[in-house]
């Protein structure tokens, strides 16, 4: 007979270890029942040169803390990082680390203590994060610049969130092929029925410029997952890292893995509101001095995207005025071209650890008469195009040599 229990398991453990119970089922041996688990450590001192830790143990309260030889301490990587975070405290406040301390004044205590509790703070974010995502790429998150947690209020959502008086229509029919890459020159897939380009190689490299629009297959087409003209749709591949950028930028997103040219990276997603809610909330966004609004002005400006609180990991994708990545029009289960999907694709090679930008203000050159169709101003904007109010200017700080300055 099993029941679900709301404890979990390392609850159960620390019970049992607590009335001094041994249970096999949970691993709690006569061997191990005296060992507890070490949540972090918040101090040290040296007693006739044996080193002592105040630790915390996991499942008590502060007060339950116990000063602990460095012998009785099996917790080498806490150890590691207790050293580490320490060697921080003293260069933030002295400019130089110190050696030999025997004891820790109180600010320097502090300091560690507020990282340890926020490391553990961004551990459980990433988990959250982690188990919302639907998509192959894992989210790792990282605070090594200051003592700033996960942020308040952000929700991770994997698609669009249809704000109150929009819909969406469902595509109502798809292709018939069989291998859509081969059958693209014929023009019978979907890019073709809508007069466009097959966008992708074998490869699923983007091929067309920038300011075409992208058509996928979509839930009405006869070919498999696996076809070459479903990209977007898949969701993010790679591994990525939310980090804590050192020169002031706040969040940032870097790739923990390489990037080849034209793939794709991620897709932009938030609320769908109509652009007279985004001039409403772009001036409270000014206010604070950021925006996460992007309008979606393939033809015409009527709804914008706002991810400040709805959003994926692209909600803390930085700008540079030297990006590698680029903007582009996507149409799968919807085809109101009025509400696209925005896909950002490498421009060119990305290292594994380097950081990913796109341009805020991204200008996009017209190739042909279909591409003038799209509004030169692709740009996360706080209002309207040609808004008669005046708009907050934002300082840029990407660092590119062909930096403009101001972000607006």
């Amino acid at each position: 007979c099993a029941v679900c229990c709301k404890s979990s398991w390392s609850q159960l453990q620390d019970l049992c270890r607590l009335e001094r119970v041994r249970c096999p089922s949970l691993g709690i041996t006569r061997r191990n029942l005296s060992h507890f688990e070490v949540e972090f450590l918040c101090d040290y001192k040296r007693v006739r040169e044996e080193e002592f830790y105040l630790v915390k143990w996991r499942g008590y309260p502060e007060s339950e803390n116990t000063w602990e030889p460095r012998k009785n301490l099996r917790c080498v990587g806490l150890l590691k990082q207790f050293h580490k975070d320490l060697e921080q405290a003293w260069i933030r406040r002295d400019g130089k680390p110190k050696k030999n301390a025997r004891w820790l004044d109180q600010g320097v205590a502090n300091y560690v203590v507020q990282k340890a509790k926020q490391r553990r703070a961004l551990w459980r974010w990433e988990r959250q994060l982690n188990a919302k995502r639907n998509h192959k790429g894992r989210i790792a998150v990282e605070n090594e610049v200051d003592l700033d947690g996960p942020p308040r209020g952000f929700v991770y959502i994997n698609e669009y969130k249809v704000g109150e008086g929009i819909s969406l229509t469902q595509v109502a029919v798809g292709c018939e092929c069989r291998d859509c890459l081969a059958e693209a020159a014929g023009g019978c897939c979907c890019p073709g029925a809508s007069r466009h380009k097959f966008a992708y190689n074998e490869l699923g490299q983007v091929r067309i410029r920038a300011g075409l629009p992208i058509y996928e297959c979509n839930a009405r087409c006869r070919c498999g997952a696996e076809c070459a003209n479903r990209v977007v749709q898949r969701g993010i591949r790679y591994d990525l890292c939310i980090f804590r950028t050192p020169n002031g930028r706040g969040w940032g997103v870097r790739t923990l893995e390489k990037i080849r040219k034209n793939s794709f990276v991620m897709e932009y997603v938030g609320e769908i509101i109509t652009s007279e809610e985004a001039e409403r909330r772009g001036q409270i966004y000014d206010r604070q001095g950021a925006t996460y609004l992007f309008d979606l002005d393939y033809v015409e400006d009527v709804y914008t995207v706002d991810a400040a609180y709805y959003g994926n990991i692209s909600h803390f994708v930085n700008h540079s005025c030297d990006p590698n990545l680029q903007v582009y029009n996507v149409f799968i289960d919807n085809l109101d071209e009025r509400l696209p999907r925005i896909a950002l694709f490498a421009t060119r090679h990305i290292r594994a650890g380097e950081e990913l930008t796109f341009d805020y203000n991204m200008q996009v050159d017209p190739v042909d008469a279909e591409s003038t169709r799209m509004d030169s101003n692709l740009g996360r904007a706080g209002g309207l195009a040609g808004s008669p109010k005046k708009r907050v200017r934002i300082e840029c700080k990407c660092g590119a040599e062909s930096c403009r300055k101001y972000l607006f």
